[in-house]
């Protein structure tokens, strides 16, 4: 019994250091903060069944992470996954040089795929290499970089004039 207390304690010291890290990229994925927080949830809680696995993985953080994308990933072949939030979110405080930019890409990115959004939060927002989005969706190098050239293709489609216009600003 005092192994799974061991195990419990080192749970539960990963997931409180892991969970902030974590809810924000799934904010950023899924573009609504209840959806990211379920993400979390049920990630964790995935982590949680396999947790001796994954702390002897060499890298815990990288695992558990490769298993949030594919909980996004397989949440579209759900049929739950039709359920769209309504409402807006609250207003929050961005620290960025320019809350416009910032606002314009996030809506372009809310309206990309999932994968398209996936490989770019990746590779652009959270500056992952290849190898490291590669390994965290499961793709081949060579996938990631044809997604991200056809996500970032989309993007730029999406946002037509708008954004030379605000990074000109």
């Amino acid at each position: 019994m005092a192994i799974r207390s061991t195990d419990d304690t080192d749970y539960l010291e990963f997931a409180a250091a892991r969970s902030a890290p974590m809810l924000r990229v799934a904010c950023l994925l899924t573009g609504d903060w209840h959806t990211a927080e379920d993400l979390v949830q049920e990630t964790l809680g995935k982590v949680y069944v396999s947790w001796r696995r994954v702390r002897a993985a060499d890298s815990p953080a990288a695992y558990a992470e490769r298993i949030l994308f594919r909980v996004f990933l397989s949440q579209r072949r759900k049929r739950s996954a039709g359920e769209t939030p309504t409402g807006t979110l609250p207003e929050q405080v961005y620290e960025a040089d320019d809350p416009a930019l910032r606002l314009t890409l996030l809506d372009g990115l809310a309206r990309l795929s999932q994968r398209d959004r996936a490989v770019l939060v990746l590779r652009y927002w959270e500056d992952r290499s290849v190898s490291e989005a590669a390994q965290a969706l499961g793709l081949t190098e060579s996938a990631v970089r044809i997604q991200s050239l056809r996500a970032l293709r989309r993007l730029r489609a999406q946002l037509g004039d708008q954004l030379p216009e605000l990074a000109q600003r």
